[in-house]
């Protein structure tokens, strides 16, 4: 079995999924990625049977000449921003090759949305087969666009779960002894992220924060102006091995952002066992945090409803914040490597 990923820019957690189509299903897997531009320094480590290909080094035209020649089972497509890869993919149709194109989009009515209902289900299979969604509003997204339920698939993102789970093993007793106080955000350092509005919300409970700490680590363009702000502690982007050591030492994650389509790290910090805090513009919010069980949602570019969340674990009792720790890690075992390469090739079948 032939598998090809047209890519944009690859990471950490797409290597299990990788891992999976060969170890279980015995596939040669091809991953076009993009190469330009790129958010994290990440490197993708070698594997056995599949083969990485820069998209800087294709033309248009090679691109489609050599998805043809290739001759994939399956193919899947993680953006339409890419004109290259929708070129390719209306070369493999005509072949009737399924072509999957992942969705982490979230359906907010837009204006250009609505056009896209219109337009796109007259041409959606001239390029695609079928939808692979990451969550619930990824689905309400993919219907919109007139997919059939038959041709919309489900677990498009999966965290490493093997990295996250093994920190919460090691970790759990630990914190049941002593929970750490410290508050963590991990991602990029820049305004779509609310790390802004983080540091914001921070500086304005200092005097309530008691014993807690912050702790951020990325790197973004707001990275000079996040380390002037006395009492955080500011990392480097790190890989995901040395992360988990970072984890160990937090009692709770952050995601603040303005937009996030999906954001994988709720569903790693999770596993992980950390209580989370989130912005409802988070799309995999619904899936991984239950407000009350391992969380808390706060409404999105407001400092204060932030602020609010954030002195809610604060006061917690650490029998509490030990309690939201373990339903944590229960959900974030919803979605799986296993299951979302299982859910790609069932098209198949």
């Amino acid at each position: 079995m032939k598998i090809l990923y047209l890519y944009g820019e690859l990471m950490g957690y797409q290597i299990p999924i990788l891992k999976e189509y060969v170890e279980h299903y015995k596939a040669e897997v091809h991953v076009v990625h993009n190469d330009n531009k790129k958010f994290t320094p990440y490197r993708a480590p070698l594997i056995n049977n599949v083969f990485y290909y820069n998209k800087s080094e294709f033309s248009k035209l090679k691109l489609i000449d050599f998805t043809l020649n290739l001759n994939p089972d399956i193919v899947y497509i993680s953006g339409w921003m890419y004109k290259d890869y929708v070129a390719a993919a209306k070369a493999l149709r005509k072949r009737e090759i399924p072509v999957v194109s992942g969705f982490d989009d979230i359906w907010k009515n837009t204006l250009r949305q609505r056009i896209a209902s219109v337009v796109f289900p007259f041409v959606r299979d001239k390029y695609f087969s079928h939808a692979w969604v990451a969550g619930p509003y990824q689905y309400e997204f993919a219907k919109n666009l007139g997919f059939p339920n038959n041709r919309i698939i489900f677990n498009c993102l999966s965290a490493d779960l093997k990295i996250f789970n093994d920190s919460y093993s090691k970790s759990i007793a630990l914190k049941s002894e002593q929970y750490p106080h410290r508050i963590l955000y991990a991602g990029r350092f820049e305004p779509i992220k609310g790390v802004d509005l983080l540091v914001s919300a921070w500086n304005n409970i200092r005097d309530k924060k008691k014993d807690w700490e912050l702790c951020l680590i990325g790197n973004g363009s707001l990275k000079n102006r996040i380390e002037n702000n006395p009492g955080i502690i500011v990392k480097n982007f790190m890989q995901p091995e040395l992360l988990v050591e970072e984890i160990e030492k937090c009692g709770c994650f952050i995601l603040p952002s303005r937009k996030d389509q999906w954001g994988l790290v709720l569903h790693e910090f999770s596993a992980a066992g950390l209580p989370i805090i989130c912005s409802d513009a988070c799309g995999a919010a619904p899936v991984f945090v239950t407000p009350g069980f391992n969380g808390y949602v706060f409404k999105s570019n407001d400092v204060s409803s932030m602020e609010n969340k954030m002195l809610r674990i604060i006061n917690s009792t650490d029998q509490e914040l030990n309690r939201m720790a373990v339903n944590s890690h229960l959900n974030g075992q919803k979605i799986t490597s296993e299951m979302s390469a299982a859910s790609f090739l069932s098209v198949l079948d």
